[in-house]
């Protein structure tokens, strides 16, 4: 592992069974980097976290996480790491300081730096006005912080975070995020789960999974920089719900998305769009309907996810 790498993985291998969980995996995050696993249900992501915690034991493979070898001494990481689970998994018959309290002792913080320590997380989590409630009673996004909270007691050196917006709302989603950025600064290697698309584009460098393998791995800003096979073109018209029938009869098109009161086209590989724009405003002035405007548009990180996926599977079937 190098000096500035706190997570450094290779041919990281898990299956249950017949099934194949985790393919292969490679991957290397920096101190002070977010680095996020983007993917659908299934695609692995957990898998790797509970691995990469030593919750669970890879079949193949090598791992280090804060300098541990997770292979062969998963018990000696567990001081350098944090990790924020899908579910809340603390006590909710418990209040929100004997959760921390709990949780500090089982790390082995003596009682002058357990002190020390909730108190600071309850003032940087913004919990201490809610310190004497039942864990059960908070809102799911103080729950989240309160997780966040128990994970960071001991000073990790990594952080793991699977899913850890999933179910709040965009408000709380934002703190969360800001406080993602924070502990980054401070030096904390940071790696997250998510299937939010804006939050992917929140991260340092993203991998994106599917079957248990990294199908593509780069920063938010190359990902999007990348061509795509399947074109985009963006249509705005008053009625453009009109239009929809009229594109999907195009042999060109492969599906047609409203997007926040506009319309998506993907086009198959190799269409000429210049041609497609004016055959669409002829089309669509034989019909009767305005268009305000019709363009290839720049791609967001969803549609780069969908057409990466795409040419994996058709590499996948032309190997086979």
């Amino acid at each position: 592992m190098t000096a500035q790498a706190v997570i450094a993985v290779e041919g990281l291998r898990k299956h249950f069974g017949d099934f194949v969980a985790v393919a292969g995996l490679d991957l290397m995050v920096g101190a002070g980097e977010v680095f996020g696993l983007l993917g659908g249900n299934g695609a692995g992501k957990t898998t790797t976290i509970r691995m990469l915690c030593g919750t669970l034991a890879p079949n193949d493979g090598s791992m280090e996480v804060a300098g541990v070898d997770m292979v062969r001494h998963p018990r000696h990481a567990r001081s350098r790491i944090g990790y924020v689970t899908q579910l809340f998994t603390l006590y909710g018959d418990m209040t929100v300081r004997e959760n921390l309290a709990l949780q500090a002792g089982l790390y082995g913080l003596d009682s002058s730096r357990l002190r020390r320590r909730i108190d600071w997380a309850l003032d940087y989590l913004d919990l201490a006005p809610h310190a004497r409630l039942m864990a059960r009673e908070l809102p799911l996004g103080y729950q989240r912080r309160l997780s966040l909270a128990a994970a960071l007691l001991h000073e990790p050196q990594v952080l793991f975070l699977d899913e850890p917006t999933s179910g709040v709302d965009p408000a709380a989603r934002q703190h969360f995020w800001e406080l993602i950025y924070e502990l980054a600064d401070d030096g904390i290697g940071i790696l997250v789960t998510t299937h939010y698309m804006d939050e992917a584009a929140f991260c340092d460098r993203l991998a994106l999974m599917d079957a248990g393998r990294v199908v593509e791995q780069a920063t938010p800003e190359q990902l999007l920089a990348r061509p795509l096979a399947t074109p985009l073109i963006e249509l705005e018209a008053e009625r453009y719900a009109d239009c929809v029938p009229l594109l999907l009869q195009r042999p060109e098109v492969l599906e047609v998305i409203p997007h926040a009161g506009l319309l998506r086209i993907r086009l198959r590989a190799g269409s000429d769009t210049a041609v497609f724009v004016d055959n669409v405003r002829t089309l669509a002035a034989g019909h009767g309907v305005d268009i305000a405007d019709v363009q290839v548009a720049a791609p967001g990180l969803e549609d780069v996810f969908v057409a990466v996926l795409e040419e994996a599977e058709r590499e996948g079937e032309e190997a086979a």
